[in-house]
């Protein structure tokens, strides 16, 4: 599956917009994280705790929008985006969403 953040993809064309997925995934920190992320802020630098959670967040979302895609048949995602919100204190939801179409390779000039 070829997903892309751009409307085109380089050397396809698009022979079918099949329409609108996503893939999402909701995470909350586990208290002893949320300790040690409290005490990192005391004292500066990276969370490394919430940059894990938040990358395994994103890829379970890629992976569930990459799913949708092929239960509706196409070959590749066009203008892919993530978006992020906070459902409660402690819970955030990673989305990420794009248009699922059918491509095909672009024969190269002068081939018949």
């Amino acid at each position: 599956m070829i997903v892309v953040t751009t409307p085109e993809i380089a050397g396809k064309r698009i022979v079918q917009s099949i329409g609108l997925v996503r893939g999402s995934s909701v995470r909350a920190a586990h208290v002893g994280d949320d300790l040690i992320a409290f005490m990192k802020n005391l004292v500066g630098g990276e969370i490394e705790e919430y940059t894990k959670m938040l990358a395994e967040a994103r890829e379970q979302a890629l992976d569930r929008m990459i799913s949708d895609a092929e239960l509706l048949g196409a070959n590749a995602i066009v203008a892919a985006q993530y978006s992020t919100s906070n459902i409660t204190s402690g819970a955030a939801e990673i989305l990420v969403y794009g248009t699922a179409v059918l491509v095909e390779d672009v024969a190269p000039e002068g081939s018949l």
